[in-house]
């Protein structure tokens, strides 16, 4: 399955370094790629949806489905 998020807050690559290694971090990601200049995040796994705003909230960005 792959989940698209809306992400705010990115700014440089180390901020898409550092969405897609909080997205990383949750059980079920199989991969996640960050795109600061969409302000997306794309998720392939089965992680829930609510887990991964989460882990992109806790990793200081805003995030959205």
């Amino acid at each position: 399955m792959t989940t698209t998020l809306s992400v705010s807050g990115m700014s440089c690559g180390h901020c898409e370094q550092s969405v897609e290694d909080a997205l990383e971090s949750v059980s079920g990601v199989d991969s996640a790629t960050a795109d600061e200049s969409e302000g997306t995040a794309t998720v392939d796994g089965d992680a829930e949806l609510d887990d991964l705003v989460a882990a992109v909230e806790d990793a200081g960005y805003e995030a959205s489905a």
